[in-house]
């Protein structure tokens, strides 16, 4: 054949994912007939140890004799940020290609953004690609993470440097799981809610404002519009923007700062929430500073953050040593989302109006200070 060059045209595809509420546990062990031989799909589940723990999962970890019940498997790995790298998504596959799961079998994560990132990863390259279902049993995992289709493991002590795009079959949210959720873990998940709100829903950001007291109480009503709500905010998007094109960017208000406290702090000593909270404030100030929100804005969102007591200022004094604005700075250039040499921003102009920029290290040092 005699040519120069040519083009291979792809159709995109991506699979839908379905969200559905279930009243509890034992129903997903009916769902994915655990035990039963009559099934054409074996399942290998993965949870951790704080997670396997639970009084709602005992059950079903008891129906696993040396992590098997008749062709399911059950992993259950450590838990925490720690265990985010890629070591475990290896463990995660050699255990599969052990128990010989085919590609018409699936993973299924039980557990909070961690567990989920780590599985879906590790689905999307066995064997080129095995389905992946998620039960998230953080607030966070429920209304964030496990939606969209983002996987990763961090390396190098970079926060999810390393990942893939590949969206969960199903995701099955059972309320029960927030029971046992210590206050520090709603805490973590509420902020990706107030990010969400910020983003695009002013009936959510009204219920942070108003109902502080029942939030607190974790009144199951407004939890569940929480996490309904903030759910369909990303949900929307990312039917729009798989691919973080154009407007996927947006959920990333405070994150480039989030990540960049988590890399100086270490991974794990801070909730990702409890960073993406201080990343707000530091995203609102540049904002200000910048001229593109108003100060009455700006003293709205820190009334917010103080209220639901997180961290406002500047430096966070977990951070300890010299040069911390430097430091942060140093490693926000190392996020994935930096192009040449310039930090892209999410910056909030009002409620519902986001701007993305490149911004100057000079105005980044300044928010941070």
């Amino acid at each position: 054949m005699d040519f120069n060059s040519y083009s291979i045209s792809y159709k995109e595809k991506i699979a839908n994912t379905n969200i559905e509420k279930v009243k509890d546990f034992e129903s997903l062990i009916e769902k994915y007939k655990v035990g039963q031989d009559s099934k054409t799909q074996r399942h290998f589940f993965i949870t951790d140890a704080t997670v396997a723990s639970l009084p709602i999962m005992q059950n079903f970890t008891a129906m696993f004799d040396d992590d098997k019940c008749k062709n399911d498997c059950l992993l259950i790995l450590g838990s925490g940020e720690p265990y985010k790298i890629f070591e475990t998504v290896m463990t995660i596959v050699e255990k599969a290609l052990t128990e010989n799961f085919s590609i018409k079998d699936s993973f299924v994560a039980i557990g909070g953004g961690v567990i989920c990132d780590l599985t879906g990863f590790a689905a999307s390259i066995f064997k080129r690609g095995i389905q992946v279902d998620f039960i998230p049993t953080t607030l966070l995992a429920m209304i964030d993470s496990s939606i969209g289709g983002k996987t990763s493991c961090n390396f190098k002590n970079q926060k999810n440097i390393i990942g893939t795009y590949y969206p969960a079959k199903n995701i099955y949210l059972i309320s029960d799981f927030l029971k046992s959720l210590p206050d520090i873990q709603i805490k973590s998940g509420l902020a990706e809610a107030l990010k969400a709100a910020i983003i695009s829903d002013s009936e959510l950001f009204n219920i942070f404002k108003d109902k502080k007291d029942l939030i607190d109480a974790r009144d199951p009503e407004s939890i569940s519009q929480i996490i309904e709500k903030a759910s369909l905010v990303k949900a929307k998007i990312v039917e729009q923007d798989f691919y973080e094109e154009n407007i996927r960017s947006y959920l990333n208000l405070g994150h480039t700062f989030a990540y960049a406290l988590e890399s100086v702090v270490g991974m794990g000593v801070i909730t990702h929430g409890e960073t993406v909270a201080w990343g707000i404030g530091r995203a609102v100030t540049l904002s200000c500073q910048k001229d593109y929100c108003s100060e009455s804005f700006k003293n709205q969102i820190f009334s917010i953050l103080e209220a639901y007591g997180y961290e406002v200022k500047a430096i966070p004094p977990i951070v300890t040593g010299g040069g911390v604005s430097e430091r942060i700075l140093e490693a926000m250039h190392k996020d994935k989302k930096t192009l040449n040499d310039k930090i892209r921003i999410v910056m909030p102009k009002n409620i519902g109006d986001i701007i993305i920029e490149e911004v100057d290290d000079k105005d980044i040092l300044a928010a941070l200070k």
